[in-house]
């Protein structure tokens, strides 16, 4: 996938490349636990305070204790006062960590039985546990997390924050809430969504010199902004509405008229050439005053428009009609989006179910987790417990790419790869956000984007920070005006002069 996008594998990729990096005998080269410590030490001596020396070190039972066993014998020599706790049994511990223990005991080292108290401590090293664990700690490093928790000092763990399982993001009882998470080889999963982002707090990556893609090439990635910088090109000056598509919203029944109208205007806005809105609603008004460009019209007659790309689902209803519609619009070979209550009709018949996976044209479905377990016959938590899981699973059913939405949505091509979205907060937890989205995908599809380095855009673009994106000025504008009947009760251009410029052509 190009660029400087970031990986990201799973706790099983890392153990391949592990086994693929494992220095052969008689090798000089320093093994992965030695090298990971002293990266450790490294970042940890960055961290500590001018005036600080107090370090606490927690190790535990398994290589992750070992990492944090070479860290402390490091910090040591640099004549830092380091306090080791480590209530495991020496006699059990690995190989590799049993050599680093030694090391720590051979430079004076000792180990504590428990945190001592009454020390103000510079920094806090979590090595307790790392990516294998898929159960809740129990005592006494229950306890020790606990205490970790409750101190007021930078927080450093190794790896992953103990209790957080790697691939999921879950974290089943305690865990370890860092400031920051040195993270070895390369990002994981669970780092970046569900309760990972709470728990890890600024994370960097170390990759202790491998070649990782070459030992192991990645099926997923960071969504970052250098993954779509050519996907989000400037246009032409010689250009005008026809080359920009035309994109159908099809939604709005009773009562929730404003949905789709807010997917039409971030549509419209994102630069889509002409935007048909077709509301369900017979009392709906003829025009939107706030954004008088859009063009109403009878749901049937929208269907027989010569659109790009259609939206289907904001405030779309259950009814017979709603269903009829939606059946129609997926027999249409253009891009659609599916959203709200399409995917509630989805999920309620397996015809249509059926009709999503035979689609040639690209499908693109954006559930949140509720949506998501309709969609797979199971429980929200199910969802949740495996994010990835549950967005390939998707996948595979729908014949669709799939962006399940969340603290760190899961995006999950057709092609086989997949993407986390690490950027967003939860100011977009808000109704009317997911309208925005969808018709912020059908702009972008409606003017010719294809595969999935469009669509992850927007939904980067949805949760991007002001600065953080190329298009952000463009986005933040289109998010402001769709929503500015919510929180204004007025619309005009007095919030933001002109608008951005990308919609005129200019970079």
């Amino acid at each position: 996938m190009g660029g400087m996008s970031l990986p990201i594998y799973t706790t099983a990729d890392i153990r391949s490349i592990e086994t693929a990096a494992r220095p052969v005998a008689g090798s000089s080269e320093p093994p992965l636990m030695a090298r990971a410590g002293l990266a450790a030490a490294e970042y940890a001596r960055s961290l500590v305070p001018q005036d600080g020396k107090e370090v606490l070190v927690l190790a535990g039972p398994g290589n992750n204790g070992g990492d944090a066993f070479e860290a402390a014998v490091h910090l040591r020599q640099w004549f830092f006062r380091v306090s080791l706790v480590c209530p495991a049994d020496p006699a059990k511990l690995p190989p590799d960590a049993a050599a680093a223990l030694a090391r720590w005991r051979a430079v004076g080292g000792e180990v504590l039985p428990a945190i001592p108290a009454d020390v103000r401590w510079a920094l806090a090293i979590d090595g307790l546990f790392g990516i294998g664990l898929t159960r809740a700690p129990q005592a006494p490093y229950a306890e020790l997390i606990a205490q970790l928790n409750a101190l007021d000092c930078t927080v450093l763990a190794l790896d992953i924050p103990s209790g957080l399982e790697s691939d999921t993001g879950r974290a089943p009882g305690i865990a370890v809430r860092a400031t920051h998470t040195l993270t070895f080889i390369a990002h994981k999963p669970g780092l970046l969504t569900l309760d990972g982002p709470d728990h890890c707090g600024q994370v960097r990556v170390a990759d202790l010199g491998l070649p990782v893609q070459r030992l192991l090439a990645p099926g997923g990635w960071i969504a970052d902004p250098q993954l779509f910088a050519r996907a989000l090109a400037p246009r032409p000056r010689n250009f005008h509405k026809g080359m920009a598509g035309s994109v159908g919203v099809l939604g709005g029944a009773e009562g929730m008229c404003g949905a789709a109208l807010l997917a039409a205007r971030a549509a419209a806005r994102l630069g889509a050439g002409r935007v048909y809105v077709g509301l369900l609603d017979t009392h709906a008004p003829r025009y939107d005053a706030l954004a008088p460009e859009l063009m109403l019209r009878a749901p049937n007659a929208l269907l027989g428009l010569d659109l790009t790309a259609l939206v289907i689902g904001p405030g779309l209803g259950d009814s017979e009609l709603a269903e009829t519609l939606l059946i129609a619009g997926l027999s249409e070979d253009i891009p659609v989006v599916l959203d709200a209550d399409a995917l509630n009709l989805i999920a309620a018949n397996p015809d249509l179910v059926r009709a999503c996976a035979e689609r040639g044209a690209d499908t693109l479905v954006t559930p949140h987790p509720a949506e998501a377990a309709r969609l797979l016959g199971c429980d929200t938590a199910a969802v949740q417990d495996d994010r990835l899981a549950a967005a390939r699973r998707l996948r595979d059913r729908l014949g669709a790419h799939v962006a399940l939405k969340g603290n760190g949505s899961v995006l999950a091509a057709r092609d086989g790869h997949w993407f986390v979205n690490a950027s967003g907060n939860p100011g977009l937890s808000s109704a009317g956000s997911g309208d925005v989205l969808a018709g912020m995908l059908g702009a972008l599809l409606g003017q010719g984007s294809r595969g999935s380095r469009r669509w992850c855009s927007a939904r980067t673009c949805t949760a991007a920070r002001p600065t953080s994106l190329r298009c952000a000025a463009t986005v933040r504008w289109a998010w402001w005006r769709a929503n500015c009947r919510m929180r204004h009760g007025a619309c005009g251009t007095s919030g933001w002069p002109d608008g951005p410029e990308r919609l005129r052509g200019n970079s």
